[in-house]
């Protein structure tokens, strides 16, 4: 493998082959939704854009939609910090993949369908085997978030592998 330029790559297209199948952010299920979250000055961030079939009420994205891309969000979040924190050389070894442990969505306001979808969020902790990250969304052209998030995630479990 070659060297990664981090600002390039999504840390899901860095994933082992066994890891990713995801809905949400798996490369290769071509049926999901192609979450891909980059590191971009010390967060994560990940755009989405919703699609008509998206759609809760007439104008604004299903719920169940912004959860998943804030749990996705939030385990390529983890996967960037972890690889930070811990040195890793993505040229070398491929990227940690985590898992939820906990995930709290708040919905602050309904997040309209249409704009681009902006998740940006940090490593609020690095622990031994997990990382806490917080998110904002925010949809293109506003300047509130309409969801928050926070997740705990850890690195797959051993029987997972």
């Amino acid at each position: 493998m070659a060297h990664v330029d981090i600002k390039l790559v999504p840390i899901q297209d860095l994933y082992p082959e066994n890891f990713a199948h995801c809905y949400g952010c798996g490369r290769l299920n071509p049926k999901g939704y192609q979450f891909k979250t980059f590191w971009e000055e010390g967060e994560g961030v990940t755009r989405f854009t919703p699609r008509p079939e998206h759609t809760a009420v007439p104008g604004f994205v299903y719920g169940g939609l912004v959860a998943s891309l804030i749990d996705c969000h939030s385990a390529g979040v983890a996967a960037w910090a972890w690889v930070h924190e811990k040195g890793i050389d993505l040229s070398r070894e491929p990227a940690p993949r985590f898992v939820t442990a906990s995930l709290q969505v708040d919905f602050k306001k309904p997040t309209p369908l249409g704009p681009m979808l902006v998740v940006r969020g940090k490593a609020v902790e690095i622990g031994r085997r997990k990382v806490v990250v917080e998110s904002v969304l925010i949809p293109e052209g506003h300047e509130e978030p309409t969801v928050t998030g926070r997740a705990v995630m850890v690195l797959i479990p051993e029987h997972m592998k």
